[in-house]
């Protein structure tokens, strides 16, 4: 199961990081020969100035792991207390007609993600006024 989410979320994180890095480089690229930075410096001052979009690349790539269920399901099954997560109990206690379990879980999971967008918003505008 951990491979097929692998499998599904790196192509989107990679997607995303290569983007930023390549938008990055087409704006720096000038400015960081001008001042003699090549190679490795250059590749981690971009990836320092970036940082926050990488970041973003990774909360995109989290929010389709923890959306996905279909994957999950065909690789792994729904044997409860093995392989069953909260995508695949929220689906299977939905076909089963329990709709308030199927609806609490699906509160809870989505309490879970606006946690962690805000703790990453709180994390960026901390490090903005702190850096800049």
């Amino acid at each position: 199961m951990v491979v097929a989410q692998t499998i599904l979320v790196l192509p989107i994180i990679a997607a995303l990081c290569r983007q930023a890095v390549e938008d990055a480089w087409v704006e720096y690229e000038e400015q960081l020969r001008s001042l003699g930075a090549d190679g490795l410096r250059a590749a981690l001052t971009l990836v320092w100035d970036i940082r926050f979009s990488l970041v973003t690349a990774v909360l995109a790539g989290l929010g389709r792991a923890l959306a996905e269920v279909g994957a999950v399901i065909i690789v792994g099954g729904n044997i409860d207390g093995v392989t069953r997560v909260m995508t695949t109990t929220i689906a299977l206690e939905t076909s089963k007609g329990d709709l308030p379990l199927a609806l609490s879980l699906g509160f809870i999971l989505i309490a879970l993600v606006i946690a962690l967008n805000a703790a990453a918003h709180l994390i960026k505008e901390a490090a903005q006024r702190r850096y800049g």
